[in-house]
Parts: structure tokens; sequence; C-alpha cells
């Protein structure tokens, strides 16, 4: 009996020594495995502990800005810092030169952004870029040309045109040329957050190693299909029409150095040049889906619907371009500016705020952009006080609402007037919409130095569609106002709000027109208490 139960206490000793091995052993891998962890939180963010042991490659402490995307905007903003003095790692998934059907006519006002970022010799002759001078606008066989508002102007400025992958890669090669900038191919896949702060990004480099890249402030430049922007703002993608583009090759525009608009059924149809001989041509497509290119149908929608709508000087070039089957498609997408202020981190160009891309405004908006963030960062030595830096580029949004809601709203509100619909009251704005920018003078003078982007003042914007609206209620009323004439004169006035106000509200009453009673707008740079804290 006694050695049956020294024998249970040596089998429970030897079961327990097992037991308590197993769970040290797997409390110590788990310990283990919290040094180096890394969780997702419910932003996306991935969340990095303070030691994490150096289980990726990292480049750290030796980088100012991490800029993800080296497009218009990225490879702007990438020069601009570097030519401050910043040390900047911008990470670009694809380094060859891009292929787009948009991004193609920068206005004069991006114009002279570009020459104060000392980028403008990447829009010259050099990659055959065209000069554009203001646009024609054609309805039912008529035309009307409205020329830029230049006259204050060296004989340099003006409108530029050319392929989209050229001037990008031209920009690359600028900032290829800095010594404190790294251009890296690679494939952002993450933020790097800690206790609230954006620290850096994980990434993929050429090779497929995962590694990281720390610096006190990460800019998300990564383009209209952002897959970071969910982590930075509240997205509300709208997805308007599609574009169709073709490439006309070897004919003249019957305007030249003008962009040419005609207000097509169903919606606007666009030619402009884009080197010295092809002419790019878009076709709005109105909603997300479009005729299938691969079994024939949208050569068909194009010779039977668009080509009667072709101006005749330019209809045989059209129809050839349409045989040779190069045919491309893009969603076009808007999206206001609503951001979730993080700090560490910044959203820029497309991924931050797009419009409509018919009035060709959205490279100004990113270069102004970036003249303006250049400016706020200027007098900061210092950009490690992530909070205090976050708080004063708060002002930033506020700052770039003049420019940017100009031309966002005047995209929203054009795309909308110039596209055809069986209501009689929409037709009559489109009418009068064409016939006011007909008068010359202050009413084509106004609004092509707002669709430029030389005069951004949203208020004018605001008093020039109502102008418009008020002037279609007046020409109803001649000769003599009739009841039906006084109703569709106020289901005009109706319709144009219906227009203009939603779009406003997306941009923010008080940000567009008030601006200067946004606190924000007077923040100042952090004191300088703050920046010797961060030591």
């Amino acid at each position: 009996m006694v050695y049956q139960y020294v024998l249970g206490g040596v089998l429970v000793s030897l079961l327990g020594s097992v037991f308590f091995m197993i769970i040290n052993s797997t409390l110590s891998g788990k310990n283990k495995a919290e040094d180096v962890s890394e969780d997702v939180n419910g932003n996306g963010f991935v969340r990095t502990q303070p030691a994490n042991g150096g289980c990726l490659p990292e480049i750290e402490k030796s980088t100012d800005v991490v800029i993800v995307g080296a497009g218009v905007a990225g490879a702007a903003l990438a020069y601009t810092l570097g030519k401050e003095g910043r040390r900047v790692h911008v990470i670009e998934r694809d380094l060859s030169e891009p292929d787009r059907i948009v991004g193609e006519l920068l206005q004069p006002g991006g114009y002279l952004k570009l020459i104060e970022l000392g980028l403008e010799d990447c829009a010259n002759e050099s990659i055959d870029a065209q000069k554009v001078f203001g646009y024609a606008l054609y309805k039912n066989g008529n035309d009307t040309k409205l020329s830029y508002p230049l006259e204050n102007y060296s004989s340099d400025i003006a409108g530029r045109s050319f392929h989209n992958g050229r001037f990008i890669q031209r920009m690359r090669e600028r900032v290829a040329t800095l010594p404190n900038v790294t251009l890296e191919q690679g494939t952002v896949t993450t933020l790097l957050e800690e206790k609230g702060i954006i620290k850096g990004v994980m990434y993929k480099n050429k090779a497929g190693e995962e590694m990281r890249s720390y610096a006190p402030l990460t800019i998300v430049c990564d383009g209209c299909f952002s897959n970071l922007r969910r982590n930075l703002c509240t997205p509300k993608v709208d997805s308007p029409s599609c574009f169709v583009g073709l490439i006309l090759e070897n004919c003249d525009l019957p305007h030249a150095n003008h962009g040419h608009v005609i207000l097509g059924d169903p919606s606007p149809i666009l030619f402009y040049p884009i080197s010295s001989t092809e002419i790019r041509c878009l076709v709005d497509v109105p909603g997300t889906k479009v005729p299938s290119v691969a079994n024939g149908d949208m050569a068909k929608y194009l010779k039977t619907v668009v080509a009667p709508q072709v101006p005749p000087q330019l209809l045989k070039a059209f129809l050839a371009a349409v045989e040779k089957g190069n045919i491309r498609t893009m969603q076009n997408k808007s999206m206001p500016a609503t951001p979730l202020p993080t700090p560490g981190a910044l959203l820029l160009g497309d991924s931050f705020n797009m419009r409509h891309p018919l009035t060709g405004g959205g490279m100004t908006v990113a270069l102004s952009d970036i003249v303006l963030l250049r400016d706020l960062l200027r007098p900061l030595t210092d950009l490690t006080d992530a909070p205090a830096l976050c708080e004063y580029l708060e002002s930033f949004y506020t700052l770039r609402k003049p420019v940017s809601s100009t031309i966002n709203t005047l995209a929203g509100a054009l795309y909308k007037v110039f596209c055809a619909s069986p209501d009689p009251a929409r037709q009559e704005m489109r009418d009068a919409c064409f016939d006011y920018l007909s008068l010359g003078g202050i009413c084509s003078y106004g609004p092509v130095s707002l669709l430029s982007g030389l005069n951004p003042r949203p208020m004018h914007l605001f008093l020039h569609f109502f102008a418009v609206a008020v002037y279609g209620v007046g020409r109803l009323m001649i000769p003599f106002p009739t009841p039906q004439r006084m109703w569709l004169g106020t289901r005009l006035i109706l319709g144009a709000s219906g227009i203009i106000f939603p779009i406003i509200k997306g941009e923010g009453v008080r940000q567009m027109f008030f601006p200067a009673t946004i606190p924000a707008y007077y923040r100042a740079p952090p004191p300088l208490e703050n920046k010797l804290k961060a030591f």
C-alpha cells in the first residue's frame, strides 16, 4: 500500500513538473512575442511597441518626412521640402512612367504655383508641352472663345497641356538630384502608430522585403485610389461619370492652343492638345458603367452617339482614333476634404480631395496646397513635437479653402449644368450658361478667371453662378411673362440652388466664405519651448 502512495506521489510530481515547464514556456514565448509584436487597431493603423527589438529592417532617425506616393503631388512636395533642407524619404509603388488619360491640363494658376516651386522647366518643350490660352465652348453648332485673363502677366504665363507621365517623370528626375531625398520603389501597406501618433510607415520594397521607415511627419499622397486615406479622413467618394479617352493624331484644333468643350448629349466632350502632334479627346459617360470596349459596344457608341456631335474639323481624326482601337476608360471621382487631424500625419493631393476633372483643376489645387504647406513648415526647424505640429497644421485646412473650394465648387457645378437633361428648367440653365459666357466682358472674364485658378474667390463664383440663373430667368420674361414662363423661371432658380448649395455644404460654408472666423486661421507655429522639450 505504501508503495502505491510513493508511486502516486512520484507520478504527480513528474506531471506537475511537465505542466509547469509547458506553462513557463508558453508565457515566455508570449512575452517575447509581445516585445516584438504589433497589432492593428480599429482604424487600420499598425500599433508598434516602444521596444520592438528590430524585428524588421528600418530606416530611422535620419528622415524628417516620409512621403507616400511620387505622382504630381508627391514628387512636387518631395522636391520642395528637399530644397528647404528637409531629409525626405519618398516611397512610390511604381517608378516607371505612368500612362493616364487625366492630369494632362495645368491651368495658369497652377503654372504660377509650379514657378513658385521652381519646377516650371518640367512642363516646357522638353516634354513637348503645349501652351493653352483658354477654351472654346460649343453647343448645337455654335461656338464661343473664352480666353484666360493674362494681360497682366508675362508672355510665358499660360496653361500647359502635356502627357501626364512625361510631366511626372521630369519631376521625379529633379527629385533624384537632391542628395537629402531618397526616392524608392515600394508599396506602403500600413501606417505605424504609437500612442495615437503616426511614427512612419511599413512597406514592401522592390525586392519584396518588409521594411519600416520612421519620420516625425508622414504625408500621404497615394492618389485617387488611396488605401491609407481611411485612417486620416472620413472619405465620401462620389463617382458621377466615366471618361473615355482617345488620342487624335495629326489634326488641328479649330481654335489653336485652346481646350475645346462640346456641350454634348448626354454630357460634355473635351479636346485639348497634349503634344505638337496629338490631341486628347475625353468623352464623358454619366454613371459608373460604360459600354464594353472588348466586344465593340464602345466603338459603336462613339461612332453613333458621339461622332455626330464632334466639330467637322476633328471628325475624320476622331473616327480614325476609334478605328485604331486604343480606347481607354477611367472612373471620375469627387470627394470633399474631410480631414481627421492626426498627430504625425497629413493627407495631400487626390487622396485628400477630388473634384470632377472637367475643368482640369486637380493639379492646380495640389500645387497650391504644396506651396501653402511649404510656407507653414518653413519656420519649424524641428518636427518631433507631433501634437503641437498637428494643432498648428489645422490652419492648413482653412488656409487652403479659397483656392480649393473655388475650383472644387466650379467643377461640380459646371459638370451638372453642362450635362443634358430632359428637365426644361435644367435645359434653360444650360442654354443660359452658354449665352452668358458668350456675352464677353465680365460675363466671360469673371468665370474664366475663376476656372483658371487666377481668381480664387468663392464669393465671386457664387455671384456669377446666380447671375447665370438670373440671366436665364430674365430671358424667359421676354417679350412678356406668362404663368408658364414664370413657373419655369422659378424652377430654374430652384434647380440652380439644388446644384450649388449641396457642393458648398460639402466644402463647408464657414470655411469657404468666412475662413477668418475660424480660430485655426490665426494659429502660430509651435513655440521654441515645445521644440526644446522634444529633445
